[in-house]
């Protein structure tokens, strides 16, 4: 199999995207092939996004305070368009006490605010499996 595919994503109504863009760098320079959303991004935006780049997962950066609505979002459009074996994780400014509920959800995984570029990769490495190939 090739290069694991992540759609990195900025939903709502975020004006800031330097750590999204920090961490697709990262994980692209790790040799995974990266597609970044751009800022102001629907749920649905970012499904489509990942579709039609077959990503193995998403990573949605949020700073906002709408990860509560935001997240939850992505994953009921995956589980809709039988994608849910996209994994879906993230960071930004979400309050720890916030995380559980993203977890129940089916978010994957939350970095917290703080957390380095090395362990978005060696999560990334860790935890994220290649889909098939549906293209």
């Amino acid at each position: 199999m090739g290069a694991l595919r992540i759609v990195v994503g900025k939903p709502g109504l975020d004006g800031h995207d330097r750590g999204a863009k920090v961490v697709s760098r990262a994980l692209s320079e790790a040799g995974m092939d990266v597609f970044y959303t751009g800022l102001h991004q629907s749920a649905s935006d970012i499904v489509d996004a990942a579709i039609a780049h077959n990503a193995d997962a998403i990573g949605l950066s949020i700073l906002s305070g709408a990860h509560l609505t935001q997240f939850p979002a992505v994953i009921d459009l995956l589980a809709e368009r039988d994608l849910s074996d996209i994994l879906v994780f993230g960071g930004g400014t979400i309050p720890t006490g916030d995380i559980p509920a993203l977890l129940d959800k089916g978010v994957a995984y939350i970095f917290p605010s703080g957390a380095t570029v090395s362990e978005v990769v060696e999560w990334v490495r860790d935890n994220v499996r290649p889909r098939a190939d549906v293209s």
